[in-house]
């Protein structure tokens, strides 16, 4: 079927099929329906533009979303630059008190816009969306509006003053991505879950101590690790032993480098074997570093998704004995920079490798780290 013979959601569909390899689509059809053809075009532009790979699932996802609350909300696609009014209304749906909808029914989302959403995949939550939610699809709006050469409303008082007293309309706890970090003592218990030579058990010890000494690295980023991006650097001398093998990570653009940036980690000893033992297990040559294994114990060419990653840490330590609702792949950062603050490690250093770019950010966990040892903790 030649274009010219297409229709337009036959046409994007093509277009976002060009973009999977980068872009993975699983819902092709369907945003082929919701998006417009400069939407495609958009997404098209940044995968040349190198955007890593992530953040444009990330925002094909919050676009598909916008799309499909506008038609939903209005009858038809977002407008660019999008009126405050429109703003003010996706503020009011996605925000709002629990308790007042008790007694006002019309009160934050229609049934109608909810139902929609709800159909199509798009709505899970029953009660309001997460603020930080709300602010990361406000932000995609935002940036969209710019990349289309459009100034838009995102800084006007009334948008900021709507979300200020929704937010406080509707306290939520802040909740943390792992409830809690995997310090050194639990890494252990979870690695002795590691302890046989099948390739299951030798790829997850090296994924958990990589993930770990390389600075708490994110899942996205464990997943997408490449053979390429390896390099073998001079054994570490040490007093009372042989000198340690030593390798250097290049991550590339990470969530907080700049556009442009290398980042660099270092692993050293231990972790440098466990590595070592799953590229000669797993034949690992050339592309993606950690792969899936099936059924019969066969290396997969794919590499892990990032979810997997996630689903490995609960995995091994449900298998250690330990709760694995407590855990989550984001304890292994925060995890690193905990035990870094157990260990007297001086902050600097230790966010040279963890790559945290907000001193208040890793400063959290140092602080949680002396206060729960502290003297104050322990006046009694």
């Amino acid at each position: 079927m030649s274009k010219k013979s297409m229709s337009p959601v036959e046409r994007r569909a093509e277009e976002l099929d060009t973009i999977a390899a980068v872009l993975p689509i699983e819902r092709r059809d369907e945003l082929a329906e919701l998006l417009t053809d400069q939407d495609v075009a958009t997404l098209r532009h940044l995968v040349n533009e190198g955007m890593g790979q992530n953040t444009l699932r990330a925002l094909a996802s919050d676009l598909a979303y916008l799309q499909a609350w506008s038609l939903a909300a209005t009858d038809a696609s977002l407008p660019w630059p999008a009126p405050v009014a429109l703003l003010l209304k996706f503020v009011a749906h996605h925000l709002w008190d629990p308790e007042k909808r008790k007694t006002e029914p019309d009160h934050g989302m229609p049934e109608a816009v909810t139902q929609s959403l709800r159909t199509q995949g798009f709505l899970r939550s029953l009660g309001p969306h997460a603020p930080d939610t709300v602010g990361r699809r406000l932000a995609t709006w935002s940036t969209l509006t710019k990349w289309r050469g459009l100034e838009g409303e995102f800084s006007s008082p009334a948008l900021k003053s709507a979300i200020r007293l929704a937010v406080r309309a509707t306290p939520r706890p802040r909740k943390r991505k792992s409830a809690k970090a995997v310090t050194g003592d639990v890494l252990a218990k979870l690695l002795a879950t590691c302890a046989s030579e099948s390739l299951r058990d030798i790829r997850d010890r090296a994924i958990l101590m990589v993930a770990f000494a390389s600075g708490g690295r994110r899942r996205s980023e464990i997943a997408g690790l490449r053979r390429e991006q390896i390099t073998v650097e001079a054994p570490i001398p040490v007093d009372d032993g042989p000198p340690l093998p030593s390798l250097a990570i290049h991550l590339g653009r990470t969530k907080t480098s700049g556009a442009d940036q290398d980042e660099v980690v270092y692993l050293t000893g231990r972790p440098v074997e466990a590595l070592n033992e799953w590229l000669r297990a797993g034949r690992i040559e050339s592309g993606s570093l950690f792969r899936k294994i099936d059924r019969w114990g066969n290396v997969s060419p794919r590499s892990l998704e990032a979810a997997a990653v996630n689903a490995i840490v609960k995995q091994r330590a449900e298998m250690a004995g330990l709760e694995p609702a407590d855990y989550s792949a984001h304890g292994l950062r925060s995890g690193y920079l905990t035990e870094a603050a157990n260990r007297g490690i001086p902050l600097p250093e230790a966010m040279e490798q963890s790559r945290h770019r907000s001193v208040q950010q890793a400063t959290s966990y140092y602080n949680n780290a002396t206060r729960r040892t502290g003297k104050a903790a322990r006046l009694l």
